[in-house]
């Protein structure tokens, strides 16, 4: 094999790689906007690892739903999230998950993870044993349904007598799953990223003015007993000049990000991949469910920007003549 993505005989082929993507919530809807685009550019996804919803998009993704699955979350509002959230306050966790799970079943149909046509690891973190689990065998949706229990929102979710979380909680990047995959480079996805500047948006309270988030919890009081229920678990909206304190969600979520982001750097630097494509958290909070639209578009031209940065050097790395060309100007 001569440089990536040229066989020996001088004719191109399409750059394999695997994929990893993070957990960070709602901010997990970049990733379709990831693989779009890297589709988009010729690359061939043969293998995907994920964390909460890098699971779930992965999964989704790998049964070969995305497009189907991407229509149905496009549309949706906050009451079309809020009509899903089945509450419970036994169990361990807020949301029991079941109709959720319930939905995506219906859509994607049940399927194994060793049916699927490529390589599939979704993380999980057994509570008892205090370890990662890594599914990449058997039913798909026990791995997603595993993977996005986040503590204190989803109910933890058992199989096999464990009782599984979030795998973000140890492993919010889960590169290790991908590092015995034959293929030419390995890309992860951050959605957990230092936040940003970003045009056109509002700031949350506890946010520099200059990093701002989409939300539009500031819109007119909640009515029924489920909005108002919601609204007081998010923090209600109040002017910016009146310091209030912080829901119980959007502390939860806060200080979720502060965890997974430092866990996300120390993993990084024991285990780093080929490219990063970084996703700043301040582009909406975990539970902006109802935002797909603006995370999707962000996933596709952080994509976008990152691969125009990187594959100059590789192509350069890979082919001498290229440096010889630059160097006569």
């Amino acid at each position: 094999m001569g440089p990536a993505g040229v066989n020996v005989d001088g004719h191109r082929r399409r750059r394999t790689l695997s994929l990893v993507l993070g957990s960070g919530g709602a901010r997990g809807y970049a990733h379709i906007g990831v693989i779009e685009e890297l589709e988009r550019q010729g690359f061939e996804i043969r293998s995907i690892a994920g964390s909460s919803m890098g699971a779930l998009v992965g999964g989704v993704y790998a049964a070969g739903k995305l497009q189907q699955w991407r229509d149905w979350v496009l549309p949706l509002q906050r009451l079309d999230v809020l009509r899903m959230v089945d509450w419970t306050l036994t169990g361990g966790g807020f949301i029991k998950g079941d109709r959720i799970v319930r939905m995506l079943r219906e859509q994607i149909g049940e399927i194994d993870i060793e049916d699927l046509p490529i390589r599939y690891t979704a993380v999980a973190v057994d509570l008892d044993a205090q370890r990662e689990v890594w599914f990449s065998r058997g039913s798909l949706f026990d791995a997603i349904r595993a993977s996005i229990a986040i503590p204190t929102i989803f109910r933890p979710h058992r199989v096999q007598g464990r009782l599984l979380v979030d795998g973000g909680l140890l492993n919010p990047l889960p590169v290790s799953p991908t590092l015995s995959d034959m293929t030419d480079i390995t890309i992860a996805v951050d959605v957990n990223a230092m936040a940003e500047p970003l045009p056109g948006v509002m700031p949350l309270p506890g946010d520099d003015p200059s990093q701002r988030v989409r939300s539009d919890a500031d819109a007119s009081p909640p009515r029924s007993r489920s909005r108002r229920l919601f609204g007081a678990l998010l923090g209600r909206r109040l002017p910016a000049a009146i310091a209030r304190e912080p829901g119980l969600l959007e502390l939860f979520s806060r200080t979720l990000d502060v965890v997974q982001e430092t866990i996300t750097r120390l993993k990084l630097a024991a285990q780093p991949p080929d490219l990063l494509i970084t996703i700043p958290r301040n582009v909406c909070t975990f539970y902006d469910f109802h935002r797909a639209e603006e995370a999707i578009e962000i996933g596709r031209v952080r994509t976008r920007e990152a691969l125009a940065q990187w594959l100059p050097l590789q192509r350069r790395c890979a082919d001498p003549s290229d440096r010889d060309i630059d160097s006569r100007g």
